[in-house]
């Protein structure tokens, strides 16, 4: 008995040394925990306000988005209605009507004439849209001239063939005097001007092959000294020549009014994307050259309109034929001037751009 109870006995000082030993190393390990869980809830707090914060931003871009989508949508809503339905709306867009004209303030989005996937255009409802002006019995209107699908504003339909014929003539003998308004990236300097270029079309070599019309210059830059040689003109090119001012400017963008004294298909929109560097707000065929891709935006014209990059292929092009101004009758001796207000979407952007016009 004797020597059991002496191996279980411990001297006192050995005992409470090993308990204080194992105390300390609990509470180490303890604190270690409590800092590995502090840690870990630190990391799980940072993770989930940076997921916060994502979202936060990726909801402002499709707050930013949607706008952008729904205006896109409506301003191609006259492609898909029935004929009456856009006949009916072509209608009430009519500003100016007398015994030989009728003058739309034509529509964004809309084709004048019709193509390989167009439902809808102008032409094909110039019967349905005479007999709503006059009566059941009305001549089927005549187109005089053509505006780009993109384009808005005036427009001038004849009600017969030989007052279309002769407004026809008009816009080739140069006699009809057209004033464009458009909004572009970039201010043209000079701020008043003239571009004479010829203009031809070709083919762009890339990964999607597209035609587009480019500049035709019958001069260049000697690489020796600088200086403008003539060359050879290219016999498939048109003579072209537009008139322009800048009317404001703001965020990059600038405000012009632009007289086109010739008519080459996209030449308004040639002559500033490649004549003066200015490509015109929302021009996505004419901003770049080697390629089809949504136009770039300088940072505080994204800003401005609250819109991202990767949106910016919902701009619509803003082109507008503000004023027209053409000799009537027979002899020629009524002039008409006839003004379209810009659509909703340029004045917005007006807006938001700060480009004032109240001065014009």
């Amino acid at each position: 008995m004797a020597a059991l109870s002496g191996r279980l006995w411990r001297r006192p000082g050995e005992a409470l040394g090993r308990t204080a030993a194992g105390a300390v190393r609990a509470q180490e390990l303890a604190e270690r925990l409590r800092a590995k869980r502090s840690e870990e809830e630190e990391e799980k707090k940072k993770k989930k306000k940076q997921q916060q914060q994502q979202q936060q931003q990726q909801q402002q871009q499709e707050v930013a988005a949607e706008p952008a989508r729904r205006r896109a949508r409506e301003l191609a809503a006259l492609q898909r209605v029935h004929p009456n339905v856009l006949a009916k709306a072509l209608r009430q867009r009519a500003v100016y009507q007398d015994e030989e004209v009728v003058v739309l303030n034509k529509p964004y989005g809309l084709p004048v004439h019709g193509g390989p996937g167009v439902k809808n255009c102008i032409a094909d409802v110039l019967p349905i849209l005479a007999k709503m002006l006059v009566n059941m019995k009305a001549e089927p209107l005549h187109l005089c001239h053509r505006l780009d699908k993109e384009t808005t504003g005036v427009m001038v339909l004849a009600r017969n063939k030989e007052a279309a014929d002769r407004i026809r003539l008009l816009f080739k003998t140069r006699q009809v005097e057209k004033i464009y308004w458009a909004i572009s990236v970039g201010s043209p300097d000079p701020a008043e001007g003239i571009v004479e270029i010829p203009m031809v079309e070709r083919e762009v070599q890339s990964h999607q092959p597209h035609f587009k019309m480019t500049l035709a210059p019958n001069y260049r830059m000697s690489p020796e000294d600088g200086k403008v040689l003539k060359i050879r003109k290219n016999r498939n090119a048109e003579s072209a020549v537009t008139q322009y001012r800048v009317l404001a400017s703001s965020s990059a963008c600038s405000l012009l009014e632009l007289q086109p004294i010739t008519g080459v298909k996209h030449q308004l929109r040639v002559h500033l994307a490649y004549g003066l560097g200015c490509p015109i707000l929302g021009d996505h065929k004419y901003s770049h050259w080697s390629k089809l891709a949504p136009q770039k935006l300088p940072e505080i014209t994204l800003k401005r309109l609250k819109l991202q990059q990767s949106k910016s292929r919902h701009l619509p092009l803003h082109l507008h034929a503000y004023r027209l101004s053409l000799p009537l009758g027979t002899s020629g001796s009524k002039r008409i001037d006839l003004v379209c207000e810009p659509p909703s979407f340029f004045h917005r952007t007006l807006r938001k751009l700060e480009l004032d016009i109240a001065k014009e």
